[in-house]
């Protein structure tokens, strides 16, 4: 797979801050307010790299067996996330490499997150994966069941509570996951009134690239755009 050329991937980066600009304008916010989190799900390590340079920061990998080869062949600098699900047997392997899991999505992860950050001497900066639209083939705590693991997530020691993500159902209208993406910042208000979400309690990880500016017309503060970016790449 080549790599993108320069001015393909400028325009393709420029662009989509356009429509993070406009969709924070109509929404009464700053654009400083939401971070580009682009996901690199078959993107080489070339191509990444030239999106760091030309000012993308924060990336994404759904897999810890992929970051694993990819990351070490990127430029240093960019901060990773892993936003796709993390078996429990993979977790000390993905602890080094991401600065933030998005995707975490059940009490024993927890639990396993926490054991292996205290064993590495390391703060885990996590989100809870909450399943607002209740498909069956998404990952992700009901809502009902997040308070119980938020009171677990504050009780950790090396665990950092950072927020929520969900995942929409993908459709080609996006205003069709408006109610997914307004569900979740009301449970993340209802979450901050009703417990003790601490001091870190900031992020509403919900958007791709086919729904990121409604996403962020709800109140997301990060985005997982991969397509849109990094298309024919």
């Amino acid at each position: 797979m080549e790599v993108c050329s320069l001015t393909d991937l400028e325009t393709r980066i420029h662009a989509v801050r356009e429509r993070i600009n406009a969709a924070c304008f109509r929404a009464g916010r700053k654009p400083e307010e939401v971070t580009l989190v682009a996901v690199t799900k078959t993107v080489t390590p070339e191509t990444v790299s030239e999106a760091y340079r030309l000012g993308i920061e924060v990336f994404a990998e759904n897999r810890v067996q992929e970051a694993i080869k990819k990351v070490p062949q990127v430029c240093p600098g960019p901060q990773w996330h892993l936003i796709g699900h993390l078996q429990s047997n993979k977790v000390k392997k993905a602890l080094p490499l991401f600065r933030m899991i998005h995707s975490v999505d059940s009490l024993s992860l927890l639990e396993t997150l926490q054991r292996e950050a205290a064993a590495q001497e390391f703060m885990a900066q996590v989100l809870l994966e909450v399943n607002v639209s209740g498909e069956a083939s998404k990952y992700g705590f009901r809502p009902d069941q997040t308070a119980s693991a938020v009171r677990a997530a504050t009780a950790m020691e090396n665990i950092r509570l950072c927020g929520l993500m969900t995942m929409a159902p993908y459709s080609d209208h996006p205003e069709n996951a408006r109610p997914v993406f307004r569900g979740l910042k009301q449970l993340f208000g209802q979450l901050h009134t009703q417990e003790a979400t601490g001091p870190f309690w900031r992020e509403l990880s919900m958007g791709m690239s086919n729904d990121f500016e409604v996403a962020i017309e709800e109140g997301a503060t990060m985005v997982r755009v991969g397509s849109a970016i990094f298309n024919g790449c």
